[in-house]
């Protein structure tokens, strides 16, 4: 009876021990078995080590919808999800497929990564109107504030500083600037859809649109400074309006009458009689500014990618703009802006045209998606992994905009395909002719499998 008990018992511990050996344990001792030459398995036929963790979904995670459906948007995406039965905003449920019904993969928040510049109040002046984006709309966005200012025909901005840099991007029409540096050396030209110009911190300026067109202008301004509000700009007129008169007679060496009609409070902008667009400038005894305040960024051919075109303007083309990089980027129907980051600089980003979804990995298993249209702000934090891509049936057009002096990114695909690919396989467990596919200079716009460079 006692050699039976003993046998039940050994039976049942030897039954514990192989139920909590793990897999591996288990791969382990029949390679073992089979090199001891005890088992009839070999090397060559055995199986493939179970993976560490699950694999990867591959459930379909598109968008669901875009501006040329008609699809009821719905927080549903597969068996996930359900209707709206309580009140709805379609519009704005139609602009935003990815946030109403997120992609399986999204998980946690990153912040407001989105801002449209129709939700920023707007300023109206007599001669044009203003409106901002800071970390009033966007805490993340700790880098950078952008300014939306239009200007009528012949409208002013009047003569002014700030405490940071200024760049800017012309987005419709042509506008005149002006300025004197530090040294006493002036600068005039006028700017054209699609160029650039750049003051450096605290030099005065002013910008007019020209007569070029009925509508004259309108254009994007960045600063270097998420708290930037506009209204703290140093205005000419505002200075002198707190000034006593006797002491601006002094300064200027005038009749205090000479000083009589100037304004009691600030222009901001103002209607005025546009200058031509050759208008010259006083000659100064320290002559003209040596590096331009501005640069035709428009007449700069780009670099056509398989999947769009890509220009980029910073200081190494720009001289002078030692605190903000552009790149502009086109993205065909289909493509997208390939997976990558920037190491060392937040991204601001303006859409011109089309529609967009970004992706933001923030690491920890943070990711999340959101999309974009023509004037809509996005903001990418330092480092965080994303994508750019075209969701809609036109090209998409978008400004990626940093405060750096020279642009850099990271290539998801050029940095697997410059390292060991044993190394590559054993994180992600892809054939050797898929990676050997791996391009190994920056794709930067890719297209689909196949897709070949316009002529």
């Amino acid at each position: 009876m006692s050699k039976f008990l003993t046998a039940v018992l050994c039976a049942v511990l030897y039954g514990s021990f192989v139920i909590s050996v793990p897999v591996s344990d288990i791969s382990a001792s029949s390679a073992l078995q089979s090199s001891s030459g005890t088992g009839t398995s070999t090397a060559s036929s055995a199986a493939a080590p179970s993976p560490t963790v699950p694999y990867a979904s591959d459930d379909p995670n598109y968008w669901l919808w875009n501006e040329t459906t008609t699809t009821d948007p719905q927080p549903e995406r597969g068996k996930l999800g359900a209707t709206i039965l309580g009140p709805e905003n379609v519009p704005i449920d139609r602009q935003n497929p990815d946030m109403l019904a997120p992609p399986t993969t999204d998980q946690g928040t990153v912040g407001n990564a989105k801002w449209p510049f129709s939700l920023s109040k707007n300023q109206l002046n007599t001669g044009g109107w203003v409106r901002q984006e800071n970390m009033q709309q966007m805490p993340m966005a700790k880098a950078m504030a952008g300014v939306d200012m239009r200007l009528e025909a012949g409208a002013i901005r009047e003569l002014h500083w700030h405490q940071t840099a200024e760049w800017a991007y012309v987005l419709s029409g042509s506008t005149q600037i002006t300025s004197v540096d530090q040294y006493g050396r002036n600068y005039v030209a006028t700017v054209n859809k699609g160029d650039l110009w750049y003051f450096p911190p605290g030099i005065p300026h002013s910008l007019q649109a020209t007569n070029d067109t009925a509508e004259g202008t309108e254009f994007l301004l960045i600063f270097p400074d998420g708290t930037f509000n506009d209204d703290d700009t140093l205005l000419l007129t505002d200075w002198l309006a707190h000034t006593p008169k006797e002491v601006i007679a002094k300064n200027f060496q005038d009749y205090i009458m000479d000083w009589d009609m100037i304004p009691g409070e600030q222009l901001y902008i103002f209607p005025g009689t546009a200058l031509p667009d050759d208008q010259k400038p006083p000659t100064s005894p320290a002559g003209e500014i040596p590096e331009p305040f501005s640069y035709e960024f428009s007449k700069i051919q780009p670099t056509q990618y398989t999947g769009g075109t890509v220009k980029v303007a910073d200081s190494t083309t720009f001289k002078i703009a030692t605190e903000i990089a552009v790149a502009e980027i086109t993205v065909k129907p289909g493509a997208m802006r390939e997976m990558h980051w920037h190491p060392t600089q937040d991204e601001w980003g303006f859409f011109l045209e089309g529609t967009a979804r970004v992706t933001l990995f923030a690491g920890t298993a943070i990711a999340q998606t959101f999309d974009y249209q023509p004037g809509d702000i996005s903001y990418i934090p330092t480092g965080y992994g994303h994508y750019v891509e075209n969701t809609g049936n036109t090209t998409l057009k978008f400004l990626e905009i940093f405060n750096t002096a020279v642009f850099q990114d990271v290539s998801l695909a050029q940095w697997l395909a410059l390292t060991p690919p044993s190394l590559v396989k054993q994180h992600l467990h892809l054939s050797d002719n898929t990676i050997a596919k791996f391009n190994r200079s920056k794709g930067v716009i890719v297209g689909g499998p196949g897709a070949k460079v316009s002529a």
